[in-house]
């Protein structure tokens, strides 16, 4: 595969479910410098950020790339993992800020009740369709799935 600045220029979509994985700019919690840095760096979408991050050394490595503090690159990679969710979108993320959930970590925090309880608020505030209890199950068990991510 052709690489873009020593990326692997990845398609954006997600091979196991064929559905196109988020760009960074829908991120919320990377600021308008740090995007343009990690695009210079040729990562565009969150499946790059979380491949760039696996690791302790590779976050260091990516924070100081794009002079961010490693604490950043954690915060993004909270995200990332959760806009990588199935069956996630940007109306769905939209539902999270309402609920006040950012990240992996925020799911995390919460168990399966009060979360679909945030969720359903949310959506009633956002006065749209709460997602069904099974798609709420199924994000709060991925939570638990990658929460060593």
């Amino acid at each position: 595969m052709p690489t873009r600045r020593g990326i692997i220029d990845l398609p954006a979509t997600d091979r196991r479910n064929r559905r196109p994985v988020p760009p960074i700019s829908e991120m919320t919690r990377i600021e308008p410098v740090h995007l343009e840095r990690l695009d210079h760096q040729g990562i565009f979408t969150t499946g790059l950020l979380l491949e760039v991050s696996e690791t302790t050394t590779r976050r260091q490595t990516l924070a100081d790339q794009v002079a961010a503090d490693i604490t950043d690159v954690l915060e993004w990679r909270d995200e990332a993992l959760m806009l990588n969710l199935a069956s996630f979108g940007p109306d769905e993320h939209q539902l999270f800020i309402q609920a006040g959930i950012e990240g992996l970590r925020d799911i995390l925090d919460l168990d399966l009740d009060a979360f679909r309880a945030r969720i359903v608020r949310a959506a009633r505030e956002l006065d749209m369709d709460a997602p069904t209890p099974l798609t709420m199950e199924g994000w709060w068990d991925q939570a638990r799935t990658l929460e060593d991510e």
